[in-house]
């Protein structure tokens, strides 16, 4: 080899070099400037994945314009609209309590708050319960000094960064549906340059990890999401048969509660412990049996069949990656952690399952 060849493969190396810390370089500042919305753009790219093949039916049933504005539009729309319900019916319901709620505290204000009548129906305990609610809840002007403990200026700056976190989460979600929108109109495009860029980085074996772990997006929507609905659905109706307070609200909260797993007995125990402290204590028992058969059917026959059965996944590593997903990301990690343990042991499986290479 001349030395001009030598010079020659010395500078595409060296090109090479430059040109991997110049993408390394962007890539860590682009990161840094989205920092603040990656959140965001995860959950549009999680909501995207899982709704794709119901979109993708719809287009090709019912075929858009030339614009292809129509169907990201109304797609959109319903995520806003199924995510911004349940707080609208809160807020309704807020509205309507609102009077009751009024003329309770002008009477915690004018007498205390009495004693409740379950006090003394409980086993242990009840004289110091008793004792504590007459020195600090039975007495008037109860409002007044509540009001004078929360008026001071740590209080005052607690709520200027309530209102202010409240503005960026609304600010989030605003930009997640955009991005959503955007990822449906551009979908084909985006998923086509992805398993290009993936073949051109890793080859076969990185198509074969990014389809495994958008399997395991569809997996976990149906097995968290579309289960916990079905368990709010259903605990709703035992609600509402056994007198529980709000039913549709408390089905709505076992289903929120539910999509996390060991989450739905807070909420159904909850709803038995206001029977209880009614005196329905028949009800109260009715909801608690309900509530664990069907839990127990859901989190032990249901779910794995769906969430490991798409993936090839055990069930220890989809119910690992869901509670680590939850502790490092929020809410967010249901679906990005049952996704990464997919990928990982997809890799684990390729490396000790694939032919062995000659010694």
């Amino acid at each position: 080899m001349s030395g001009s060849d030598e010079s020659k493969l010395e500078a595409a190396r060296s090109q090479r070099v430059m040109r991997a810390l110049l993408v390394g370089g962007l890539l860590a500042l682009g990161l840094t400037i989205l920092s603040g919305f990656l959140r965001a753009l995860i959950w549009a790219v999680v909501l995207a994945i899982a709704l794709w093949p119901l979109f993708v039916r719809v287009r090709r049933r019912f075929p858009p314009g030339r614009h292809n504005i129509l169907w990201p539009a109304v797609f959109t729309g319903l995520v806003a609209l199924v995510l911004l319900l349940p707080i609208a019916v809160l807020a309704v319901e807020a509205g309507r309590e609102a009077h009751d709620l009024l003329a309770y505290a002008r009477e915690a204000e004018r007498n205390g708050i009495p004693v409740p009548d379950f006090v003394a129906r409980l086993p242990y305990g009840a004289a110091a319960v008793t004792e504590w609610w007459n020195a600090h809840l039975a007495h008037a002007g109860l409002a007044h000094e509540l009001t004078e403990r929360l008026n001071t200026t740590s209080n005052r700056d607690l709520t200027r960064t309530l209102g202010a976190g409240l503005l960026h989460r609304v600010v989030l979600f605003g930009f997640c549906l955009l991005a959503l929108f955007f990822l449906f109109r551009e979908g084909d495009t985006v998923v086509a340059q992805s398993l290009r860029a993936s073949h051109r980085l890793f080859g076969p074996h990185g198509e074969r990890v990014a389809r495994q772990m958008v399997a395991s997006v569809h997996g976990t929507v149906d097995g968290l999401v579309l289960v916990g609905i079905g368990e709010g659905f259903l605990l709703g109706i035992v609600y509402a048969f056994a007198g529980v307070p709000h039913p549709v609200l408390f089905g709505a909260l076992t289903a929120v509660a539910a999509m996390i797993p060991f989450g739905a007995p807070l909420a159904f125990g909850l709803a038995a412990v206001l029977l209880l402290t009614s005196g329905a204590v028949v009800p109260a028992v009715i909801v608690l049996a309900a509530g664990f058969v069907v839990t127990f059917v859901a989190d032990h026959f249901v779910r794995p069949v769906l969430i490991g059965g798409t993936t090839r996944l055990p069930f220890l590593w989809v119910l690992l990656g869901i509670l680590g997903g939850v502790e490092t990301f929020g809410l967010l990690g249901l679906f990005v952690g049952p996704a990464v343990m997919a990928a990982l042991i997809l890799l684990w499986r390729e490396l000790t399952e694939g032919p062995q290479e000659p010694a």
